[in-house]
């Protein structure tokens, strides 16, 4: 098969694949498409290894908070897609998974998930970026202090939350796309406050109110949507969405807060 060949092969099995799992219960569109998702891909279209990347795609979806029963459909999803003649419609049968590929997603899944439970890590070692991890950290840090003093944390902090649309993104510019939010808000949140990149597509600031934060979040939106517009691989991108979360009054809703803003 031509380079070419291969090319398109590879996105229209992107194509049918995407569209089936969020058919079949994919709850948000634009945390979809990582890297790993475009390595499966290839495997399928050049004869690679299969199963070792989709334990790779396993652990992204763990690492990203991705459940196991939802990387799982997403794995009947593509399985789906294998069987069905092209230019057919495919359904999800999450009972007809191959055995072998179901344990080995399930099993990396689940390693994935247990060790970023045990041994969180602060920064992403690929992308340099704060995490999850760091930020519930810096979270008990907050709420402990607030106990201490006997304030609470709502009344003096909020998760600013950046959110970008990367459905249209392939490959590793969505990478390179979290890491220039993460850089322009580090930039402009350089008093102290809390910056982390949360999943494929969110980021998030722990900052405190005052009365320059409105001002200051203006300019990172500016700042974000000139630099995706520069760049010839992120320049279709909408502009990013802001929006201002109040920090919950008790530790554990914060953390359940930071968890479903991760997959908005």
């Amino acid at each position: 098969m031509s380079r070419d060949g291969a090319d398109w092969s590879m996105r229209s099995l992107r194509s049918r694949w995407r569209t089936v799992s969020l058919t079949g219960g994919w709850r948000f569109p634009s945390d979809w498409g990582v890297p790993e998702v475009d390595d499966v891909c290839a495997a399928v279209v050049t004869g690679g290894d299969l199963v070792g990347a989709l334990r790779d795609l396993a652990r992204a979806r763990a690492y990203a908070g991705v459940g196991l029963e939802e990387a799982l459909a997403d794995l009947a999803a593509l399985c789906a897609v294998l069987e069905a003649p092209s230019g057919t419609r495919a359904a999800a049968d999450p009972d007809a998974t191959p055995p072998a590929l179901l344990r080995a997603t399930a099993v990396a899944w689940a390693d994935a998930a247990l060790g970023r439970q045990y041994a969180p890590e602060p920064t992403d070692p690929l992308s340099g970026q704060a995490t999850a991890d760091y930020l519930r950290v810096r979270l008990g840090e907050v709420y402990a202090r607030g106990r201490r003093d006997g304030v609470c944390p709502s009344d003096r902090y909020v998760l600013l939350v950046v959110t970008l649309d990367l459905s249209g993104v392939v490959g590793w510019p969505r990478l390179m796309a979290m890491m220039l939010v993460g850089d322009v808000l580090r930039s402009v949140f350089d008093g102290g406050e809390s910056v982390a990149v949360l999943g494929s597509s969110v980021a998030v600031v722990l900052a405190e109110r005052e009365p320059r934060l409105a001002g200051r979040t203006a300019d990172a939106h500016t700042l974000i949507a000139d630099r995706l517009a520069i760049d010839t691989d992120l320049g279709r991108c909408a502009p990013p969405e802001i929006r201002v979360e109040p920090l919950p009054t008790t530790e554990p809703a914060a953390l359940r807060l930071v968890h479903e803003v991760s997959r908005a």
